[in-house]
């Protein structure tokens, strides 16, 4: 019986001696070892099976049965079609140094240049990109001058079990901007959110709603509201909304 063996190689790598040792290695047989008898954790006398599935298996009708195997025949034919090559395509085993190293040279150059192109349409992209968060730094001079709870507010909280601690969002209609445009009202609160005037404050803009929503603790929530109305010249009323309870007060 012979043995049919292929050998892919580089072509840096044709001393003939190593090419006969991995082709010998190659068609070796595997070591083996023989296997302990099985021994069941489980009695077993051979007249009954010891598990017993609790339903039946599924039937399978005779035009599924058609479709599964007209789906493995045109599978094998498929596989059958396809090069059994694993290094076709492969610059490393081309014959030609030279020109391997020419076609390597030009890929990496290509790869490069194309990187470049997305790069630079990346950084035009971000200067046309609308920032939608902005997010304040933890500071301790703007939490001086905050006042407790209102006694409205206060009783709010107790009777819907609300600690102070929670997160809280003021909403900005469109409606309150006071002849002024959304944007213009988010330009201004990043300013003030830049300079840390806003304590544990992140806030996004929804354009699709026509809304700006400002997030603060509990315990910041009437100064952040009173700062806002005051300082980006806000008509109307402000809602404070708490994930699952609602709005729970009004600026």
């Amino acid at each position: 019986m012979t043995t049919e063996v292929i050998l892919h190689y580089r072509a840096y790598e044709s001393d003939p001696t190593q090419l006969l040792k991995i082709a010998e290695k190659a068609i070796q047989d595997f070591p083996t070892r023989p296997l302990s008898r099985f021994i069941p954790w489980f009695p077993h006398d051979g007249s009954k099976l010891p598990l017993k599935p609790k339903r039946s298996p599924p039937m399978i009708s005779e035009e599924a049965a058609e479709d599964v195997k007209q789906y493995l025949t045109i599978s094998e034919h498929d596989v059958k079609l396809q090069s059994y090559d694993c290094t076709v395509g492969l610059l490393e085993f081309q014959p030609n140094l030279k020109e391997r190293k020419h076609l390597i040279r030009s890929h990496t150059l290509n790869e490069q240049t194309a990187s470049g192109n997305l790069d630079k349409q990346s950084e035009k992209g971000k200067l046309h990109k609308r920032r939608s968060w902005s997010v304040s730094l933890p500071s301790r001079n703007c939490t001086e001058n905050i006042f407790p709870l209102s006694k409205k507010l206060q009783d709010s909280l107790k009777a819907l079990n609300l600690h102070s601690f929670y997160r809280a969002r003021w909403t900005i209609e469109h409606t309150i901007c006071n002849n002024q445009t959304l944007e213009d009202i988010w330009v201004k609160l990043n300013r003030i959110i830049r300079h840390n005037e806003l304590p544990s404050c992140n806030a996004t803009i929804q354009r699709h709603l026509g809304q700006i929503w400002v997030f603060c603790d509990i315990m910041y929530c009437e100064y952040v509201g009173t700062l806002l109305k005051r300082r980006l010249a806000l008509t109307g009323k402000m809602n404070l909304f708490v994930h699952k309870y609602g709005v729970i007060f009004s600026m």
